[in-house]
Formats: structure tokens, sequence, C-alpha cells
């Protein structure tokens, strides 16, 4: 009972499942955190560590479980770690045996706990926090592996594994200088090391620096011709300087050496953007299957009974449809629903499961529609995406992710519907935010969109630093309003003492929260200019005039040099991610022309 008890308290101490909200899929560079807990190296050190035990008994049985986890029979590892816990719960080496079987038995929540409590109780910590630092880092939870990392690293500051373990980390938590300098000390002391120069290219290319992070993927690739992770991530630097079919080329190869399932169904993944990014749009569909594959760590796993949908006829069907991705996403990818509703027909009927700040846009839109909310949940390091507010599941024919339907409705460029709009604003706020905007003059209401709430080490590099957009907030004749939800207080005090611009706060709404509210908003300003993030989305469903700002070969645009999603769309394309000098001049001198016009 209080072995029980010290694992429960132990695992307790880290979080096992949160409300994940929405999660997109990653797209980006692969420089994960190596090593394993059950590498040759790392058995053998377990087995010394359970001969030197002094307890003669206990030393033979850990010297069994060790044995069980070299044979990969992790349950009876399991059986023999806890029969020693139970006759002594502070044994160390067993709570570590015991979190490696749960581990590789996918137990991830108590897995942490008992790693947690062998950290505790072993005199040599450098293993454990290895291995908790691994477990931490693939669960998502980059600042706890960090300190892991860290703490790794003082037992052996000369680590290969340790130095790319901890830099990957600091990565992950925006922190690139610092992981720099980590991996400039380890290339010192280790040149040939392939997985640095990788891991430092990674670094690089979230910065957006695309071709500065070429240099150390060609020098990994020059070690380790077979190094499927470098071909991989010098496509995707390939494809941030516009080198699309460069990028598929290095993709293809990447796809032929990868070192796991997870690498093969990231490198798959990629492979449909890039195919999308060339206007190779019917094959590009075809491989974006790869974003619900189990290898994938943040791929969604939904949690609907049922039959899905796979291409049959829906005329006259009962069908439940989920949304996926991230917020933009879900927003994009209901242009579908008008022609999904068409074949369903009069006597077929739909119900759609969407983020819940989005349920009242929805309904409006499509007034015949059940409308409810999913949920979505992290849990052990894995996405689960349900319909929890749904009854009666039996009365559906199928259910679908709404991107189901892509390949069949999208299959060209040209099968995007040259719609106004598909997502209509309250038309009440609408003219409310019109009577608010009015109050401050006739000059031009812009709205301006700059980052996004979610900027991780992948994500932030597809956003310019906020002084790049000093050719558009000091255009004369214009004013401009903040559609920028999170914080951006910084930002906003920036624009007024650096560009003497006073970006306008409009009062009374949440801008991350009041979704239906801030689609009446961008439909009242006369523009809204940014990057591509979920209110821009928003503005351009409800059929807002947008100018996007995006990199030069971003998938969404299919190979062209405008926004099928949105047909009204004006795109300015910058010609590399991390240089947007020329793109944001380009939308400076656009909207002083627009400014003149009235």
């Amino acid at each position: 009972m209080a072995r029980k008890s010290a694992l429960e308290t132990s695992a307790s101490a880290l979080p096992h499942q949160v409300e994940a909200g929405a999660v997109a899929v990653h797209r980006g560079t692969i420089a994960s955190a190596i090593g394993d807990s059950t590498s040759a190296e790392a058995l053998a050190r377990l087995q010394r560590a359970a001969q030197e035990t002094k307890n003669a008994e206990h030393a033979k049985a850990l010297s069994r479980a060790v044995q069980a986890v070299h044979l990969r029979d992790y349950p009876k590892a399991d059986k023999l770690a806890l029969k020693l816990l139970e006759k002594d719960e502070r044994l160390g080496l067993a709570w570590h045996i015991l979190a490696i079987t749960r581990e590789k038995q996918g137990d991830f929540a108590s897995s942490l706990g008992a790693y947690e409590a062998a950290l505790r109780l072993l005199p040599d910590h450098g293993p454990v926090a290895g291995d908790l630092g691994r477990l931490a880092f693939r669960m998502n939870m980059p600042e706890i592996a960090m300190k892991f990392f860290a703490h790794y690293r003082l037992a052996r500051p000369d680590d290969v594994e340790g130095a790319n373990n901890l830099a990957c980390a600091l990565r992950e938590l925006n922190r690139e200088s610092e992981a720099i300098e980590v991996l400039k000390g380890a290339l010192t002391a280790h040149p040939e090391a392939a997985i640095l120069w990788n891991t430092l290219g990674t670094v690089l290319c979230n910065t957006g620096d695309a071709a500065g992070s070429i240099v150390f993927f060609d020098e990994a690739l020059r070690l380790a011709p077979d190094f499927g992770k470098a071909y991989h991530n010098r496509a995707f630097a390939k494809l941030d300087m516009g080198d699309v079919e460069g990028s598929l080329a290095d993709c293809e190869l990447a796809m032929k050496l990868p070192d796991s399932a997870e690498d093969l169904a990231m490198m798959r993944f990629a492979q449909a953007t890039i195919l999308l990014a060339l206007g190779r749009v019917a094959e590009g569909w075809e491989a974006y299957e790869a974003r619900f594959s189990p290898a994938l760590s943040h791929a969604p796993l939904f949690q609907i009974p049922g039959t899905r949908w796979s291409g049959q006829d829906l005329k006259g069907k009962t069908l439940m449809i989920s949304t996926e991705q991230g917020l933009g996403d879900e927003v994009m990818f209901a242009g579908l629903l008008p022609e999904i509703l068409d074949a369903l027909g009069p006597d077929g009927s739909l119900s759609l499961a969407v983020e819940r700040r989005l349920i009242p846009l929805f309904k409006r839109a499509f007034p015949t529609v059940e409308v409810t909310a999913h949920r979505t949940v992290s849990l052990e390091g894995r996405v689960y995406r349900s319909a929890p507010e749904i009854e009666d599941w039996d009365r559906f024919d199928y259910w679908a992710a709404i991107g189901d339907f892509l390949p069949s409705l999208r299959p060209t460029v040209a099968s995007f519907p040259d719609r106004d709009r598909y997502l209509t604003a309250d038309p009440e706020r609408v003219a409310h935010w019109k009577a608010e905007l009015a109050k401050l003059g006739s000059t031009p209401k812009v709205g301006l969109l700059w980052k996004s709430l979610k900027l991780d080490a992948e994500r932030g590099r597809q956003f310019s630093p906020f002084e790049a957009w000093r050719p558009v907030l000091e255009t004369p004749g214009v004013t401009f309003i903040n559609l920028q939800y999170g914080d951006c207080e910084t930002e906003i005090a920036y624009a007024r003492e650096t560009f003497g611009v006073e970006i306008w706060q409009p009062p009374g709404i949440d801008l991350k929260q009041d979704l239906d509210d801030v689609a009446a908003l961008c439909v009242a300003v006369d523009l809204t200019i940014g990057f591509s993030n979920a209110t821009i989305n928003l503005a351009g469903a409800c059929g807002a005039a947008i100018w996007m700002i995006t990199g030069a070969a971003a998938w969404t645009r299919l190979g062209t040099d405008r926004y099928p999603w949105y047909p009204q769309t004006r795109c300015f394309i910058a010609s590399q991610y991390g240089d947007w000098t020329d793109a944001m001049q380009e939308v400076g001198g656009a909207l002083a022309a627009l400014a003149a016009e009235r």
C-alpha cells in the first residue's frame, strides 16, 4: 500500500492531462532528444548497478528484471520491480526499472512518477535525469525536459547526448542563443558528431536563418550520408528559401532513411505540404492523410464511435463531422461545408463539432446544422479529440474529420469556389463597431495582426519582428486598429514610442475569447493586414478585405501567388522566411496608395 501511495504522490508532481485546445500537427524540423533507456549501454549500466547492490536477494531480483527489459518482456520486468518495491520502497534501482517498463508500455504518467522517485533515491542522478528529460520532451513538456537535461549534463558535461538534448529543449523554449552556446561548446569537443550539426541547423532555421542552417545540415550529411533527419531538415530549410523542388527532392531522400516510425510519419506529412506548395494539389491531399498517423505524437486520436466516411455517397445520409488542426484551420476548412451540405441533400443531416468559441458563428452561417463543441485533451503525450455533447451516436451513418473532404471537393486550385464568404458576422455587432470606428475620423481603419498566440520554436519563425512593421505603421492617413489577441502591450507601446503611432484598442472585447465579436470587428474595419493566424482566417471566411503576408512557399497558397481559400485576399510574399523587408515595404507602399485614394 505504501508503494502505491509513493507512486501516486510522485506522479502527481507533473501534469498528466490538460485541455489542449486547438492543436495543429507539427510540420517542422526533426531534431529530438536522443538516447534510449533500453540501449545496450543503458542496460549494461543497470546490470552493473544491480550486481553492486549489497542485498544479495535484491541483487538477484534486480538482475532478472534488467534481463527481462533486455528481452523486451516489459510486463515481467514491471512485476519484478513492483515485487521488490513492496519489500523496500526506497530501492531506487527498482524505481528506475519500473519507470523504464512503464514508459515502454505507454503508461507515461506512472513512468514519470517512478522516474522522479528514482531520481530522489539514486546517488547517480545522471542516467535517470536523462531518461526523465527524454520522456518529458516526448510529452511536449520542454520546460521540464530542459531542467532534467541540465541535471544530466552536470554529471556528464562532455556527453554528446546531453548537449544535444539540452539544446533541443532550449530551442523549443525559444531560447535559441543559449542552445547555440551549448552546441558550440559540444562541437568544439566533438566536431565529428553529425547529430550536433543537425540540431544546430534546426536552431538557426527556427530563427529564420534558413541559408545559415543549410551549411550545418550539409556538414551533418557529409559526416553521416545516411542521416535521414538531416535530409528532412534541409528540405525544410530549402522550402523556407522558396526552393520547393529542391525541398521535395531532399524530402524524398529522407523518407528512404527514417530512424523511427515517427520520423517517417513526419516526413510523409512534410511531403504532403511540399506537394501542395508546388500546386500538385491532388497528390498533396492524398499524402495529407499522414497528419493522422498513429506514429505522430501530435496527431489527434479521434474518440468518435461509428464508421469513418471514406468516399461513400452521402445523399440522404446522417453525418457527423469534427473540425481538425488548429483554430485557423478549423475556420479555413469550413469552406467545404456548403458543398458537403449539398451532397447530403434535403433528406440528409449534418452534426458538426467545432472549437467552442466558434459555435455562434457556425450556427448563424449554417442554421440547419447541429453545432456542438469538440473537446481536445492532451494525455500522456498524446492528443485526443472527442465530441462529448453529442448524444445517440447510433443515428449517424458516418463520421468524418473535415479534411477528409479535401481530396474530393478541392482536387485542383480551380475547384476552389469564388464565393465572397461562407461565415456570417453578427450584423448588429458589425453596425456597433462601424459606429465606434466612425468616431475615430474619416481615415481608413486598418486592423493589424502580427503574431500567433502559439509561438513555439517552429511557428515563431513564420512571423516578422515587430520592428519590420515600420514601413506599414508609418504610413500617413491611416488609423490602425488592434486585432491582435494575446499579450501585445509591449508592441503597442513600442509603436507609440518608436514610430509615434497609436494603435487603437477596441474597448469591451476579448480578442482571444470573443470570436463572434472579433469576426464582426474584422468586417467593420476597412482592411485587415497580417500573417496567417486564427483572426485573419475569421476575417477571410466572413468576406472581409484582407492583405496576407506569407512566406515564399506557404503551402496554403497551393503554388499560386494568391490565397484560394479566400479569393478576396491580396498576398504579399516574402522572398524567404526571416527576410520580411521587401514584403513589408510593398505592404507600406500599397497602404499609402490606398490612403491617398481616400
